[in-house]
């Protein structure tokens, strides 16, 4: 019997979950916290995940400790500290400050289909992840990281395309994370046995 399910995340213990929605076969490793985030089909993050507002493609493939979206604090103003706008944890006559929260939630982060973010890697606010990019553990990613790219560093910086511009342009269109359950399920083989240049020819 399959462990994952359509209906239903598979969600492990000591999660924390804010105002997110997930696709079918998704599953969330332990302790991992997601906020106003949304995680697409048989996508899934490992251990200790810290992901705040974004929105996560199909099949992606998140390891454990990777942070995603990490809120920032208000550089621009007298102080930095949460109680300026986590006020009312601090004063019996305060609120909180709904506007800065709703900044910081507007700021997403978009994660495109099939991609890799490795262990220990963090992606900033509005920062874009292409189709089928890879993110090496430990990377900080600061700018937008174009379709099967693969980058690492401190910031993250390009160390080569997982695939050559024809072919990137090629898996885009066939666009294999979209096939129904069944049809990834008949093509199983495919997927472990055929390379890429492969695999399109005879999907295309």
């Amino acid at each position: 019997m399959a462990r994952l399910k359509a209906d239903a995340p598979f969600v492990h213990s000591d999660c924390e979950i804010t105002d997110s929605t997930f696709g079918r076969y998704v599953e969330i490793g332990r302790g991992s916290r997601i906020a106003h985030s949304t995680l697409g089909d048989y996508s899934y993050c490992d251990r200790y995940a810290d992901i705040a507002n974004a929105e996560i493609g199909k099949f992606s493939n998140i390891a454990s400790y990777v942070r995603i979206g990490a809120t920032d604090h208000p550089m621009d103003k007298a102080s930095l500290h949460h109680f300026h706008y986590r006020s009312a944890d601090y004063f019996d006559d305060a609120t909180h400050d709904e506007d800065w929260f709703a900044l910081r939630r507007s700021r997403q982060a978009i994660i495109g289909h099939d991609t890799w973010i490795g262990h220990g890697a963090q992606i900033r606010p509005e920062v874009s992840v292409g189709h089928g990019a890879v993110i090496a553990g430990g990377a900080i990613v600061t700018k937008d990281v174009p379709p099967y790219m693969i980058v690492a560093g401190i910031p993250a910086a390009p160390l080569r395309l997982r695939f050559d511009a024809e072919v990137a342009d090629r898996m885009m269109s066939l666009a294999w994370w979209d096939w129904s359950h069944d049809r990834l399920r008949a093509a199983l083989e495919d997927f472990r046995k055929l390379p890429a240049v492969a695999f399109l020819e005879k999907y295309e």
